[in-house]
Formats: structure tokens, C-alpha cells, sequence
């Protein structure tokens, strides 16, 4: 047996590193998340013998007005003396409006760009801005053992970043709740050391007919300080209350924040929407899709408590839709139209144009 990371545990690592402003070396590359990265770190990467460059997201580089050569990122290269302030003008969207001129900005073509994927991907699952300074090194490892860098394998990185982590319960206990006495809290945790999801037995379900389930992805603003801006916290008490007054139910609570942008990125979307941009568009300018979430993962835990079928309470089709997908019968769509209000009714209102919410 060996006490050596694991390529999943590896990983892990990456994103810690990333995270704190630490490069690391995944393939034949240096990485770095332009969130993170300080100026130290930049004048070392310009002493590189390599042209290094911002990997922007599709959506990124279109508010840009970048060229997307390779289709879902751009390679933007970096001119000689670029500082600090010229990258995180590129990676965070907050004073485009301000600073609308940023180029002109030179994108890349032609040849392999498999590493300047995974970075992005890394990054992104470090729910940092997706944004990455990508540097080619010779003698990767050693330059990693040289510099005691984190180094991923590139294929490596590959396998981890597209496979869904496993989740493996980890503890269960009776929880007496306002919606029932007769609740029960089940905490899951990934192998990938990402955040733990939990799952929330209310009565006795049985597991032989559709229980009336609902998959509720984290939202800080809402279910804890009563936000008024989303419809988050309404949902979450409702459906509690509709499994309490049926006596039974399952509310699955996905740590999925911000439709799996992170709180963090969630905030600079809120930013955005007050300088005018609607809800999907805040997401594209910050470089993300629509919608981040992976509800496969509300059908794993399902599937671990002996659920085959379920009732599910929700407005979103894309959840219905992914539970069947995943091998989850969805016997019903339950409504739950909750908690409009002045600030988010034009919110709710993209959510049903744009996103194809039943509202």
C-alpha cells in the first residue's frame, strides 16, 4: 500500500492551491487562476521562457468581443509588461461597463489546447472565476519537484474533472423539525473532497411508492437570511411543510450555491444585476452557463436511501428531466410557486423566459 495521493485526491490539492493563489503544474503546464494570482507570482511567470496566456470561457470571451478559435475557450495572449490590473480587468466583469476598452485583445489559433481546457475546468471547480494563466514549461515534473508545485498528470486531470465524484453517507441521526418531529438528517460526503450534501428524511417514507421529494440546490441569501431578491427560502419552507402535512417526504439539500457558481461568484452576479443585467446575463459576462448545477447527484443520493420513484416538488423541467436521465421515475410534478415579491419578480420572470421555469 502506498500513502501517496491518489490522481482524485491529487486534484483536490489543485484546487486548494489555485484557491490560495498557489500555481500548480498540470501536464506540460504552469497554472494559475487570475483570481487568485499576485504580483510576485506574475513577475515570475513573465521570466518563463514560455508565452503565456489567459484562458478565458466561451461566454467571457464574447462579452469581450474576443475570438473563440477553439469554440468553447479562448487563448488570449498575454503582451510583455501586462500587470495585474490588466488580467483581473479580463477575468472579473465588475467594471466593464466603466472600462468598457480592454483590447485590443490578440486570441490564439491551431494547436493542441487539451491543457488550457482542464485549466479552466480546474479553476471552475474551484468555484473561482473561470479564468486561468496558462505558461507551457519544459521537464514539467521536474520543474514541479524543483519548485514543490502540486502536478496533476494531464490525463489525469482529464478523468477526475469529467466523472461525477462518488457520495458515501457518512452519518444519519434522528432530527425532530418546526415541519415534524419525526425527521431525520443523512450528511453525504463526495470522494473528491468538494462539499457534502444531505438529505432530509421527513415521517417514515415508503420506499415501495414515489415519495414527494424535492432537490434544493444551497442558497445562503435565501434560506438563511430571508434574501428577497430569489424565492429560495419560501421554497425551502414550503416544501418542508408539505411533507409535514403529508407525513412524509424527502428534501434533498445540494450544496450547490448560486446554481454551483459558488456564493462567492453568486455576489459578483448580484453585482452585475445591479448595473442592470438580468440574471442570465450576469452569469454569461462572469463567464459561466445559465446554470452550473449537476442534479445527478440529488438521483445518487436517491438511489443510496432505496428511492426508485419520486413526486418532485419543483418548477424547473431540467430537474425532471436529469432524474429520469439518471435512472429516477418522476411519477409527478408537484408545483411550488412561492414567494414572489417586488424585488424578485423580474427575476422570476427571466427564470421562466429564459430558463424554462413553470412560473
Amino acid at each position: 500500500m502506498s500513502f501517496a495521493p491518489d490522481p482524485v485526491e491529487i486534484t483536490a490539492r489543485a484546487r486548494a492551491d489555485l484557491r490560495m493563489g498557489v500555481p500548480v503544474v498540470l501536464g506540460n503546464a504552469l497554472v494559475l487562476a487570475a483570481e487568485t494570482l499576485g504580483a510576485e507570482r506574475l513577475h515570475a511567470l513573465h521570466a518563463l521562457e514560455g508565452a503565456p496566456v489567459l484562458v478565458l470561457s466561451e461566454r467571457r470571451a464574447q462579452t469581450l468581443k474576443a475570438r473563440c478559435y477553439d469554440g468553447d475557450l479562448a487563448r488570449i495572449s498575454i503582451p510583455e509588461g501586462a500587470n495585474l490590473r490588466w488580467i483581473r480587468a479580463l477575468a472579473d466583469p465588475k467594471d466593464d461597463l466603466s472600462v468598457p476598452m480592454k483590447g485590443p485583445l490578440i486570441a490564439e489559433r491551431g494547436g493542441d489546447v487539451d491543457v488550457h481546457r482542464a485549466a479552466l475546468a480546474l479553476v471552475k471547480s474551484a468555484h473561482l472565476l473561470p479564468a486561468a494563466i496558462v505558461s507551457p514549461i519544459p521537464a514539467a515534473s521536474a520543474f514541479a519537484a524543483n519548485t514543490r508545485l502540486t502536478y496533476v498528470s494531464l490525463p489525469a486531470a482529464q478523468e477526475v474533472l469529467k466523472a461525477r465524484s462518488p457520495l458515501h453517507p457518512v452519518v444519519q441521526a434522528r432530527l425532530p423539525m418546526e415541519a415534524s418531529e419525526a425527521g431525520r438528517l443523512h450528511i453525504f460526503r463526495p470522494d473528491d473532497g468538494g462539499e457534502e450534501h444531505y438529505a432530509i428524511e421527513v415521517g417514515r417514507p415508503d420506499r415501495t411508492r414515489p415519495v414527494l421529494s424535492r432537490l434544493h440546490s444551497a442558497c445562503f441569501t435565501g434560506d438563511v437570511l430571508g434574501s428577497l431578491k430569489c424565492d429560495c427560502g419560501p421554497q425551502l419552507r414550503a416544501a418542508l411543510a408539505q411533507m409535514g402535512a403529508e407525513g412524509e417526504g424527502l428534501f434533498l439539500y445540494l450544496n450547490q450555491e448560486g446554481r454551483g457558481i459558488g456564493l462567492a461568484n453568486k455576489m459578483r452576479a448580484y453585482s452585475l444585476q445591479d448595473q442592470g443585467f438580468d440574471t442570465v446575463e450576469a452569469n454569461h459576462r462572469l463567464g459561466f452557463e445559465d446554470d452550473e448545477r449537476d442534479f445527478r447527484l440529488g438521483a445518487d443520493i436517491l438511489s443510496s436511501l432505496g428511492f426508485s420513484a419520486v413526486r418532485l416538488l419543483t418548477n424547473n423541467p431540467r430537474k425532471v428531466e436529469m432524474m429520469r436521465a439518471s435512472g429516477i421515475e418522476v411519477t409527478e410534478r408537484v408545483p411550488l410557486i412561492v414567494g414572489e415579491n417586488r424585488h424578485n419578480a423580474a427575476y422570476l420572470a427571466v427564470k421562466a423566459r429564459k430558463s424554462g421555469h413553470l412560473l
